[in-house]
């Protein structure tokens, strides 16, 4: 008995002395205002505008995802990449800033062009009515900030500035709940849908202002030409964002349409919200993932070092996981009766299935990263269509059987199957066989 305590003892110093829970650590106070400013925002917006205003605030954020992928050009990760390589060479920095903004201004001015030219037709395709056009144009007007505020959370999670990401995710946090609240309170639904579009644009001026005093806010290293070889290495992550933002927002349109059409609004309106649960513990995993881990691997060169970093995180999180889901899934009447309606209740059969889907997504992303970490593009797109597709197929069958519960169904065989293709892909890196 002694010897098993003090075993377990050993296995939770181990644990709580890893790099990666320090960063869940100090990003703790970010993620838990996160959740908070999280629940009260679907607090109210399922008080005032009810399961088929979610659903269509849902098919809006899907949307806005895609368009915001474009706008930033799909090079974010790429910049988080190659600033943690070459932090330490002031004229690489001064490229690899310069080429960014200019690269997202640029396709930030042309998705808004292009977003203004076609609202009318945007708002039929997207919301199925032609009484949201005015969504559209205040979103095509405000994108260049979003582009611009995201190119800055790269920027600084390219340099590990932990401290600083953690006090901009704060401040973003309250005052994104202010802005989004009191446009909700105010005008119901209009405002849920206008906060959709231009909270992250709002926000802008609250990062700029935290991040003043850096050295790289210098206008000497955003003002050098744009440089070719800097942006094709930048094309490699445009391709790899663009294939995600083609795929996972593009399905939960198709899949959400097709139950608005074919099931019902209401039922949309439960997946939506078992979707937003899941964004929200999701975001305690992927804010370390995107301050630590992608940084960490990136600057890894050494198989055996990237190794080891790899089963450091599985140990660490998958643990951690099981025990908060298998929590959240024995209160999931209560988490639905805090955070929603008593016309939410039936989305309690949803949890089971979810939160398996979730456990095995994360377990995937401890691999996937690694495709964005070295580049691995041709996989990455490939897995990443093969990915949606399934999803898709999967969905259609088990809702024709199981109805809405079939859709988080096909979600969790999904990621069952694609953590066996990443086991298989990087199979000579985990099981350290020989070329």
């Amino acid at each position: 008995m002694k010897i098993f305590s003090s075993n377990i003892f050993a296995l939770c110093r181990k644990i709580l002395s890893a790099d990666i829970v320090k960063v869940f650590s100090f990003t703790s106070l970010s993620t838990l205002v996160r959740m908070l400013t999280g629940f009260i925002s679907i607090k109210v917006v399922s008080i005032l505008i009810g399961p088929s205003g979610i659903a269509l605030v849902g098919q809006l954020n899907s949307f806005a995802t895609i368009v915001m992928n474009l706008a930033t050009g799909g090079i974010n990760s790429g910049v988080t990449k190659y600033i943690a390589e070459d932090h330490e060479d002031p004229q690489k920095i001064s490229l690899y800033l310069s080429s960014s903004l200019k690269i997202t201004l640029f396709c930030s001015f042309i998705v808004g062009l292009i977003i203004l030219s076609l609202h009318q037709f945007l708002s039929n395709i997207i919301m199925q009515s032609p009484d949201y056009g005015y969504v559209f144009i205040i979103l095509g007007v405000t994108i260049v900030f979003f582009g611009i505020n995201n190119l800055m959370f790269s920027i600084i999670n390219g340099f590990k500035k932990f401290k600083i990401f953690v006090k901009i995710s704060i401040a973003n946090s309250l005052a994104g709940l202010v802005f989004s609240v009191t446009l909700i309170y105010f005008w119901g639904l209009q405002g849920a849908l206008i906060s959709a579009v231009t909270f992250q644009s709002v926000m802008l001026l609250i990062s700029l202002w935290m991040v003043r005093k850096e050295f790289w806010m210098s206008i000497q290293y955003f003002k050098s030409k744009l440089d070719m070889e800097t942006t094709k290495k930048f094309a490699q992550f445009s391709l790899m964002a663009f294939v995600s933002m083609a795929t996972i927002p593009v399905s939960q349109l198709i899949l959400r349409g097709y139950i608005i059409s074919n099931i019902s609004a209401v039922e949309a309106g439960w997946w939506e919200g078992m979707n937003r649960i899941s964004g929200m513990y999701l975001m305690v995993v992927t804010s370390s993932f995107s301050v630590y881990y992608l940084p960490r691997l990136s600057e890894l060169k050494e198989n055996h070092e990237i190794r080891h970093e790899i089963f450091k995180a599985y140990k660490v999180v998958l643990p951690v996981l099981f025990v908060g889901f298998a929590i959240i899934y024995l209160l999931r009447i209560l988490v639905i009766k805090i955070l929603f309606t008593p016309e939410f209740y039936p989305m309690q059969q949803l949890f089971i299935w979810q939160l398996a889907g979730d456990f095995f997504k994360i377990s995937c992303w401890l691999l996937a990263f690694l495709m964005v970490a070295k580049s691995m593009t041709k996989t990455y797109i490939v897995t990443e269509i093969l990915s949606v597709l399934l999803f898709i197929g999967l969905s259609f069958v088990m809702m024709h059987y199981n109805g809405i519960v079939g859709i988080t169904q096909a979600y969790m065989f999904c990621f069952i199957i694609f953590n066996i293709i990443m086991l298989i892909i990087f199979r000579r890196l985990i099981f350290n066989l020989k070329s």
